[in-house]
């Protein structure tokens, strides 16, 4: 059985959670608490030299050290349900919207976050290197992240998902960004009418709660 590297309060562990459970993929879980920086200890980097959750270590020894990584796996040992779209035009929908979703949600609350949090400092960026914090980063992370939030918004409109008619990958990774902009106190409004009735049709999912 697979071995999942975890750590509850991260995002990035929690989009393989979501994506573990509608797979269905039976796994066991290691917490790897990052509050303590147990990944960078000499026994998690030996895992994960990245020095990142989360990392799926497969029965037959290797081990998966992203989110990137463990996707591919899990669509190709376990196509069904498909999370990466059927058809070539959907595959490419989902490749962009997961892709923009990164870039434009989730790189912004980084940047917020990570170069201003006090416990955070030298540390601006995840890995086994030490980086200062740029506060002006900060600045510039918000106003993408409110932008991408509008944006976001407006694109959901008539829509039941993110990319396709179907549940994708671009889902988890909208919910999970979206869920965590909470922690640079960015909230989608009342006035963001369409992101959250998506919102809470996503909550209608058992893997949400994870």
């Amino acid at each position: 059985m697979p071995v999942f590297y975890d750590f509850a309060r991260a995002p990035s562990p929690r989009r393989a959670r979501i994506l573990l459970a509608e797979k269905g993929i039976a796994h066991t879980s290691v917490e790897v608490d990052l509050a303590t920086q147990e990944q960078l200890g000499a026994a998690y980097r030996a895992i994960n030299p990245a020095c990142t959750v989360p990392a799926l270590k497969l029965d037959d020894g290797p081990v998966l050290t992203d989110n990137a990584g463990i996707l591919a796996w899990a669509e190709a040992a376990y196509p069904e349900p498909p999370l990466l779209g059927v058809t070539p035009l959907e595959k490419a929908e989902i490749a962009s919207w997961n892709a923009r979703i990164e870039f434009e949600c989730f790189s912004p609350i980084a940047d917020a976050l990570r170069n201003t949090a006090p416990g955070m400092k030298d540390r601006a960026l995840p890995g086994p290197v030490n980086y200062a914090q740029i506060p002006e980063l900060a600045e510039r992370g918000l106003a993408r992240l409110h932008a991408f939030i509008d944006a976001f918004d407006a694109h959901l409109a008539g829509r039941e998902y993110v990319a396709t008619a179907s549940f994708s990958v671009a889902d988890i990774t909208a919910v999970v960004a979206t869920d965590f902009a909470r922690v640079v106190r960015v909230r989608p409004g009342d006035h963001h009418v369409h992101l959250l009735a998506w919102r809470a049709r996503m909550a209608e999912r058992p893997s949400m709660a994870l």
